[in-house]
């Protein structure tokens, strides 16, 4: 049964969806803030569900040796080490629509209250004050919001000022012009918006892309009288060069719920006139923090239950669905690397993976990331999945993946092809209806071998008595042969053997094959199956 531990604050609800699911809960919410007493326990879990008080750090992960996943109730995933975890090989997911509809509203709510200057009306009032005149506002209605960042939240967030007829422009590489029409917006450039837009509004991560996209210069490209709203990430606005804007008067107000440095206790934008600032309340709604809560327990309750994959940051997501009907396939796709893996001893440059038939409409990102670690893990047993790519760019190593519509008597297969400065090794494989991988090609040569846990590759040139010398042999060293696979490209030409074994092979074995001179290569291999 897996065990989950909930080291930061969980609905109800969400912790009793583990329950339900199966799977053994502890429900600590005071771990968190005990790095401590998290790093002494976290050895007995194989999931972590967190918000932003639990910091996943690489000391932390080091301890975690069953940890196989860390599920963060909320998008933001700035205290997890996502590059360690993907080296430990475990999963990092988030759960970046739960909170949606809360922030994009927060955003316009923060857009009425700087144009109508509402905190600062309301201190005033509460003060016994009546300055009326002081507080001029601008309407909301015919003026231009400049979006920046168009995606989930940014598209709610045009969608509402569609419907309070401001004219929205976005701002968004990545928006298409169908889905511009879609929103009722107008795709432009960064510089056309900052010069064309009344209210700006920015909903984009924070990359090394996106760090102070509005800088001073940027800044200073606005339209004077330019309102500014940022719900998305700290670090996205140079603050100096804002709170300067904001005193000269060519920004009229600005409206911020989260900060370079949080928690912020100290800024530049704090006092200044016009000036609204919220301690980072952009999902916090009962609604989204029920939502987010439930919706990171079923998504690790999916993984770690039938191995489907949502809304991960570091492996490419695969839905139950899709685990169902690719088990056999991602498990070919790892035996094809592990044999590569296991038949390579010099370093690998490079590996070509082709698909064909039926599996090229699959999930390649799965696929391709289970050969890789198939190749990887006969060099280092600690790769897995999420690791995988990591070590193979680490190591140098190119990955290319082509598809092709099937060509042959076979409605799908996979051809695994290895290159180093020495050599190229392909080997190719199947599913058959039973759903066993099977291998039907190495070096070129057509074969109908099962996969074992024990087999023993043999190549040669095609000659009499090599089956008998096999045989011999096998039975001098007491080992049992269970089956037994040939094949050659040709009478007389280069042959291979498959040996399938009761138990691994003795390398004093191994040595006295490859010393009657009668084979180019002798392999024991070993392939994880049940």
């Amino acid at each position: 049964m897996p065990k989950v531990l909930v080291s930061d604050e969980l609905s109800e609800t969400a912790v009793q969806i583990f329950r339900d699911r199966g799977i053994a809960v502890d429900y600590l919410p005071k771990l968190g803030k005990d790095k401590d007493a998290l790093a002494a326990v976290i050895d007995q879990y194989d999931g972590l569900a967190i918000r932003s008080a639990t910091k996943v750090t690489e000391k932390l992960l080091e301890r975690a040796t069953n940890l196989k996943v860390v599920g963060r109730a909320g998008i933001g995933v700035d205290n997890v080490d996502i590059p360690a975890a993907s080296k430990k090989g475990v999963i990092v997911m988030n759960t970046p629509f739960g909170n949606s509809i809360t922030t994009a509203e927060h955003a316009i709510a923060m857009m009425f209250a700087v144009a109508r200057q509402l905190p600062e009306a309301n201190a005033s009032t509460h003060c016994g004050k009546w300055e009326k005149s002081k507080f001029m506002g601008v309407e909301l209605f015919n003026k231009t919001l400049g979006v920046i960042g168009a995606g989930n939240i940014g598209g709610i967030v045009c969608d509402r000022a569609v419907g309070l007829h401001m004219k929205v422009i976005a701002y968004d590489p990545f928006l298409s012009e169908d889905r511009a029409r879609t929103l009722g917006v107008q795709k432009v450039e960064l510089d056309e918006l900052l010069a064309r837009a009344d209210f700006i509004t920015l909903h984009v991560p924070l990359t090394d892309k996106t760090r102070n996209i509005l800088s001073a210069e940027n800044l200073a490209k606005t339209r004077k009288g330019v309102r500014i709203i940022n719900c998305a990430r700290g670090g996205l606005i140079d603050e100096a060069a804002l709170a300067e804007a904001l005193r000269s008067g060519h920004v009229a107000g600005a409206a911020l719920d989260v900060f370079e440095t949080e928690p912020a206790t100290e800024n530049p934008l704090f006092n200044l006139p016009n000036v609204v600032c919220t301690p980072h309340l952009g999902a916090a709604t009962t609604e989204a923090q029920e939502n987010v809560a439930l919706q990171v327990a079923e998504q690790m309750a999916d993984y770690l239950l039938t191995g489907a994959v949502q809304n991960a940051l570091n492996m490419p997501n695969v839905t139950a669905e899709e685990a169902a009907v690719m088990g056999p396939w991602i498990q070919l796709a790892s035996h094809l690397g592990s044999f590569i893996g296991q038949m390579t001893e010099e370093p690998i440059k490079a590996i070509n993976i082709l698909y064909d038939g039926s599996v090229a409409e699959m999930n390649l990102a799965a696929l391709n990331q289970a050969v890789i670690a198939g190749v990887l893990k006969a060099q280092n047993p600690d790769v897995n999945l999420v690791s995988a790519p990591v070590v193979a760019k680490e190591k140098g190593i190119q990955v290319s993946t082509t598809r092709q519509e099937k060509t042959g008597v076979f409605d799908a297969y996979i051809k695994v092809t290895m290159v180093t400065d020495k050599r190229e090794r392909s080997v190719a494989g199947t599913c058959f209806s039973d759903g066993k991988p099977r291998f039907i090609q190495i070096k070129g040569i057509n074969v109908d071998a099962e996969i074992g846990r024990h087999m023993l590759y043999t190549a040669n040139e095609d000659v009499p008595g090599i089956i008998g010398l096999l045989g011999m042999t096998m039975g001098k060293n007491n080992v049992n042969i269970a089956n037994f696979t040939l094949g050659r490209s040709g009478i007389g030409q280069d042959a291979i053997a498959i040996l399938y074994l009761d138990q691994p092979i003795d390398p004093r074995v191994i040595e006295t094959l490859e010393g009657t001179g009668m084979f180019s290569q002798v392999k024991a291999l070993q392939f994880d199956v049940a």
